[in-house]
């Protein structure tokens, strides 16, 4: 019976959208660790000059922890048909995503004014490089919450609203997204302690 049961969950027929997100967070898991673990080595170099953290990488980094409280809010507000409110929790996680790409750029600013840029020095490459490539992964998360965002916007009515969230496809695309979004939130602040811990603001 153990057999069995082991068999049916290897064979046993997975959604493809979800299959494919899960092999592409795992994709940037390795991309980040490669990075990290060359970090490591390249920091043991003699040209290696420690670069401080822009101060506002903090407030992006509160601005992003709050964009996930605000979207696990709105999808219980979908859940339990709450639709006012799942626009509005919506909205603000997309404000809040904008948000941090805003302090995303700003703290680069700092660094230059300070006279770091991707060229200076590994440290401060690795800085831009890290965050950047994040900020990417934003991003794409910042399209497919605008796409979301829309779709609701133009089901006021409650009728419509409900008719879209009893449907699968739509369940799951909400179920996907807020799942990637989740990732990039605990990506960067995985990325942001380790930075914290070797630069130091």
């Amino acid at each position: 019976m153990e057999t069995r049961r082991q068999n049916n969950f290897i064979t046993r027929r997975r959604e493809p959208k979800r299959f494919m997100l899960w092999l592409c967070m795992a994709s940037s898991v390795f991309i980040f660790t490669v990075l990290l673990v060359t970090y490591m080595v390249r920091k043991v170099g003699a040209d290696w000059r420690n670069v401080s953290l822009p101060t506002v990488f903090l407030a992006s980094t509160a601005v992003i922890i709050a964009s996930s409280l605000t979207l696990h809010i709105a999808n219980s507000a979908f859940r339990h048909e709450r639709f006012t409110q799942y626009r509005l929790y919506l909205g603000t996680t997309l404000f809040l995503g904008t948000l941090f790409v805003v302090l995303q750029v700003l703290g680069w600013r700092q660094l230059m004014l300070k006279g770091v840029y991707l060229q200076t020095n590994p440290s401060g490459s690795f800085l831009f490089i890290l965050s950047g490539l994040h900020l990417l992964h934003i991003v794409i998360g910042l399209v497919f919450l605008s796409i979301a965002f829309a779709e609701a916007m133009r089901r006021i009515p409650y009728v419509e609203a409900f008719v879209y969230s009893v449907n699968p496809p739509n369940m799951l695309k909400i179920k996907l997204f807020t799942l990637y979004w989740h990732f990039v939130d605990v990506l960067w602040l995985y990325v942001f302690l380790f930075l914290l811990y070797h630069h130091g603001l």
